[in-house]
């Protein structure tokens, strides 16, 4: 139950004095928090600890899990007089202007300010997973999208747009990359991480740290750790990765993220490993994360995942002993809203029950933050664009988060994640001619672009009387456009989910009519078993949602050409309708361009470049399975079921073609702590320009614990004129093929390799092959070591 407040053991001692060098701006961070934070009561450091989420509804189910149950009326106005820490998405909560919820925002915290005794305002943070998640800013595609762009200088340039409009409304706070690498496709939440291998989702997601930070938003990585990995692929499932699995596929992107991307903010995950949630694991939030690799920022709880340690994980018998084993673990701030940190915290201080000192370790990770983004400053500086003394509604219309240059970013984006997946008969591009008939739940529903935390499916679909806020062009609107000179018919056929059959026939006669028929089939994203694809809603498994499956069947059966288009989430089992089609493109909710995007790939205006950053599973059962399967999890001759995929991961075709060859020579042998240059020269022998995506992996035939087939190390996107030869060069070194080895400790063992030049991970796709061996002792490494392959390309002059 939870804890009531009891009388104070002591009483409370006398507010000590407001002024001191705390306010001097000349002084060094670490003296002036020192300073403050002495000045402060109890009471008053406990509110920098959590955050308020104001206008949270009580009584609905809201954005986050269990919030019709977690979340406790406070009164602001009393609440502010101790200061506080966090305004919880004061721009993700409900549909506003973002001019007016600017000013709003500035006038919230000069009320906060003008409470508090010290003036210090709160730090405001906000989603920002496929853009800003506010009305009317830019929704881009999905971390998913990302993954399958393989594009790190995109993600990058994407992210400091996101984090400038956030800071323009006066954000500071950006709870983005989740950087969960894909254990299992059913698992709902497959669209919000950037792909199944551990180095492709830490160099996109440290690219996206990057871009987020030099925009001055404190970038907050999620969810540490494990969380991806829950068993049966069920949302806050328990966690049943071992040592190895952990260390050598669920860190390395947040250990690349704190070292190389300067990433300032890390959330804990629901889950829990081997029986301790992630919340209250000091050995994983402090030990490793600050101890071993030096992270000095704040780590922020997952909405109410302090509270769950009592309510759902069962290990704390009160809010006081939620707020103990966070504290102790290392949770600085509570989030979205005060439980635990609050008066519960005061008294169990009080009562001895908690230690003060826990609270001012907290307390000075979070003003020194606040420092840093200039909140303890005497003379704030306006915000940018909102004028004193203005009014919410003067405000409105006055800042667009939506403006052109992000839609042409967009757009970019979502152009190079596209996948064709297959092209069998060369029907692509189409010829925009002739009758096309374009069948399916997705083809004409602008909600099919988006993920979960685009702020229309995320919050908009709960306020059906606002408009969307940003123009979303469906599939059926942008080859309408895209094809003037054809004649476009549309059938929805059936819904997304669901069992009425009653529109099939429909479909299927439109299709028999029609020269070519493109079957735009997917998911909808939601939360919490509102959708199909989405936080809380898991798959079952991965047959395509509801009837869409038969519906496709039916337009397969007519005899006209289909070609498929998925808008998913996540990769489903296409099985042998595959062999049918007459072309497959994947796209994962591309965004708010994603429409003219798909447009452009099936006119042939853009010529396909992305590569799948997860498999796509031949049949729906026989999961889970992702590439970094061991021997013993591949297909073999002791199970009937198998579990290799249709299409592998880093899979992809283009409309012109790729030689690749010769290499440079590399030497014979290698020490285990040495480094070479490998090359590969990439010629585009077709008669129009594109990219190929070099990928490089390590086969390592013998070692002292299972290892996969083979492991990403490197790769490059090269964008090609036709008949344009490059060199492609990786700077490999012997630290990327380390691994956990039988002690437990990360090692470089001396042996042979197969350095593997590849257009995916199927061996059948492997272009030329490097053999080397590591010679000398046997080398233990830590997180110093070498964690990116850098790559170079330059041209190849031949004679004329």
């Amino acid at each position: 139950m939870a804890m009531t407040p009891v009388p104070h053991a002591r009483p409370a001692d006398p507010a000590p004095a407001v002024d001191g060098p705390w306010r001097d701006p000349s002084l060094i961070p670490e003296e002036r928090v020192a300073d403050l934070a002495a000045r402060m009561t109890l009471e008053e450091k406990a509110a920098q600890l959590y955050g308020v989420w104001v206008g949270a509804d009580a009584d609905g189910d809201g954005v986050a899990p269990h919030q019709n149950d977690m979340v406790d009326p406070v009164d602001f106005e009393e609440l502010t007089t101790r200061g506080l820490g966090q305004l919880t998405r004061p721009f993700g909560t409900a549909p506003v202007d973002p001019g007016v919820g600017a000013v709003a925002l500035a006038r919230a915290q000069a009320r906060i300010a003008e409470a508090g005794r010290f003036g210090i305002p709160a730090l405001a943070h906000e989603e920002c997973l496929a853009g800003f998640t506010a009305w009317g800013a830019t929704a881009y595609p999905v971390p998913l999208a990302w993954g399958a762009a393989w594009d790190p200088e995109l993600v990058a340039e994407m992210a400091h747009r996101i984090g400038s409009d956030m800071r323009s409304v006066g954000v500071h706070q950006g709870l983005a990359p989740v950087l969960d690498v894909v254990r299992d496709l059913r698992w709902g939440r497959v669209e919000e991480t950037i792909g199944e291998d551990p180095y492709l989702v830490a160099t996109i997601g440290t690219a996206y740290v990057r871009g987020l930070e030099s925009a001055g938003i404190v970038a907050t990585l999620k969810h540490f750790a494990g969380y991806s990995a829950s068993a049966g692929a069920r949302n806050l499932s328990p966690v049943r990765a071992g040592a190895r699995e952990m260390a050598d596929v669920i860190l390395p992107p947040f250990e690349m993220a704190v070292r190389d991307g300067g990433a300032r903010s890390v959330m804990h995950s629901y889950a829990e490993i081997d029986g301790v949630p992630a919340a209250a694991d000091p050995a994983l939030l402090t030990g490793l994360l600050r101890d071993t690799w030096g992270f000095t920022g704040t780590v922020v709880a997952d909405y109410f995942g302090i509270g769950f340690l009592e309510t759902l994980h069962k290990v704390a018998a009160d809010r006081a002993g939620a707020a103990r084993l966070a504290l102790t673990a290392g949770v600085d701030v509570e989030l979205p809203t005060v439980r635990s940190y609050g008066d519960a915290l005061v008294a169990a201080v009080r009562d001895g029950v908690v230690a003060e000192e826990l609270v001012d370790r907290a307390l000075h990770r979070v003003l020194l933050q606040k420092c840093e983004l200039g909140l303890l400053d005497p003379h704030r500086p306006p915000l940018p664009g909102v004028p004193d003394g203005a009014e919410p509604e003067a405000a409105r219309g006055t800042v667009d988060l939506d403006p052109p240059r992000n839609r042409a970013l967009a757009r970019l984006l979502a152009e190079r994640s596209c996948v064709l997946l297959a092209n069998p008969g060369d029907a692509l591009p189409l010829t925009g001619t002739g009758r096309i008939a374009v069948v399916g739940p997705r083809a004409d529903d602008p909600l099919a672009m988006l993920g979960c935390y685009s702020f229309p499916s995320h919050v908009g679909v709960s306020h059906p009387d606002v408009p969307m806020g940003i123009a979303v062009p469906t599939v059926l609107e942008s080859l309408r456009e895209e094809f003037p000179d054809a004649g476009v018919d549309f059938a929805r056929g059936c819904d997304v989910d669901g069992t009425d059959a009653s529109g099939i026939p429909e479909a299927a006669g439109l299709a028999a009519g029609a020269d070519v028929c493109v079957a735009v089939l997917g998911d909808r994203a939601g939360l919490f078993g509102r959708g199909t694809s989405g936080e809380g809603c898991d798959a079952s498994d991965l047959s395509l949602p509801g009837l869409q499956g038969e519906l496709l069947d039916a337009l397969l059966a007519t005899g006209t050409p289909v070609v498929l288009v998925l808008l998913t989430g996540r990769t489903y089992a296409l099985g042998g309708r595959a062999d049918r089609l007459a072309g497959c493109v994947q796209a994962f909710f591309p965004g708010e361009e994603g429409g003219p995007a798909l447009a452009g790939v099936l006119s042939g205006r853009v010529n396909p470049s992305g590569r799948l950053p997860v498999g796509v599973p031949h049949g729906p059962g026989g999961q889970p399975w992702t590439y970094l399967q061991p021997p013993l999890g591949r297909a073999n001759g002791v199970s009937n079921l198998d579990p290799t995929p249709l299409y592998p991961f880093g899979h992809g075709l283009s409309y012109t073609s790729f030689a690749w060859g010769p290499g440079t020579g590399v030497p014979a042998e290698l020490p285990t702590d040495g480094a070479c240059d490998l090359g590969i020269t990439v010629t585009n022998t077709g008669d129009r320009e594109g990219a190929e995506v070099v990928q490089l992996y390590v086969h390592d035939p013998v070692a002292q614990t299972t290892r996969p087939e083979s492991r990403l190390i490197g790769y490059v996107r090269v964008p090609l004129a036709a008949g344009e030869s490059r060199l492609v060069r990786f700077a490999f070194h012997a630290d990327l093929v380390s691994f956990t080895g039988v002690g437990g400790h990360r090692i470089v063992e001396p042996g042979d390799l197969e350095l593997r030049f590849a257009a995916s991970s199927d061996a059948a796709d492997v272009r030329h092959t490097v053999r080397l061996r590591l010679t000398g002792p046997e080398r233990s490494v830590d997180h110093r070591r070498r964690l990116v392959c850098a790559t170079t390309t330059e041209p190849v002059h031949t004679a004329v």
